[in-house]
């Protein structure tokens, strides 16, 4: 008997948290896990401001928000290998031992044997893998003054200050739109790549030892590899960190080829 590849999770299933309203996580997950590899993946929308989990009063740990707990609620009956929270934002914005307290927190809901992530922890353990020092940081449109700042700290803070950033400009028909507002008039449904690309070509630093493009919900993977063979320098992007890390902390080694560097470490 023939049959058509399912995807069905038989060598991993990795449960991601995504912004309720964006299409571009999963897309990009979907475009890099090859077919037939035995990976599957399972989103849970979240539409919490962020960080999407609070410090108690004494700092003692987090409390996680409600889609959070309800996705991990939901997760534990999956026989996932890993899960992971799929937002930059929450890790730049939590401050410093936040990723850790995430994790403690997702493990006394998600089922035994499951692996808690999240982005921010993907990006700085694929930075190590890459012995990156000095990265050139890219951030969407949509961060504000003050989230770039933290995201600059956020770097700086764990080891990797960045040699520049960027916020990208998405042109001239989305500048006059506040910040807040660019997602819910539809800028997020009408990135292109190429503007990303000649972007970050044109601002990329000399002594930038690598590449980071932050934030989910960004569109991006598409152009790593061209990035990464004109600009002689690995690419990391928030989407990719976060699938590459997922499939190490469940122990499945699937190749992926046309998305970076970082999936042959």
């Amino acid at each position: 008997m023939t049959h058509q590849a399912d995807n069905w999770g038989w060598r991993a299933r990795i449960g991601m948290f995504i912004v309720g309203n964006e299409a571009v996580p999963e897309a990009e997950w979907w475009a890099m896990v090859p077919p037939a590899s035995g990976v599957s993946v399972h989103v849970a929308r979240v539409t919490a401001r962020a960080p999407w989990a609070r410090w108690r009063a004494d700092r003692s740990g987090v409390d996680l928000e409600d889609d959070v707990i309800r996705g991990c609620r939901q997760f534990a009956g999956m026989r996932l290998s890993a899960a992971v929270i799929g937002h930059s934002s929450s890790s730049i914005l939590g401050g410093a031992g936040w990723d850790e307290a995430v994790v403690g927190a997702m493990t006394t809901v998600l089922a035994a044997g499951t692996v808690a992530t999240t982005n921010g922890l993907d990006s700085l353990a694929a930075m190590r893998s890459m012995n990156l020092k000095r990265p050139f940081v890219v951030f969407p449109a949509w961060f504000n003054d003050a989230t770039v700042e933290a995201g600059v700290a956020y770097y700086t803070s764990h080891g990797v200050p960045p040699a520049a950033h960027l916020r990208y400009d998405p042109g001239r028909k989305w500048r006059d739109v506040p910040f807040s507002q660019l997602y819910p008039e539809g800028m997020g449904f009408e990135q292109e790549i190429e503007p990303l690309y000649a972007q970050i070509s044109a601002a990329c630093p000399a002594d930038a030892d690598g590449i980071y493009i932050a934030g989910t919900g960004f569109r991006c993977v598409g152009i790593i590899d061209v990035l990464e063979q004109d600009l002689k320098r690995p690419v990391l992007a928030a989407n990719q960190v976060s699938l590459w890390h997922c499939l190490r902390l469940s122990g499945a080694r699937v190749p992926i080829g046309g998305y970076g560097r970082i999936f042959d470490v």
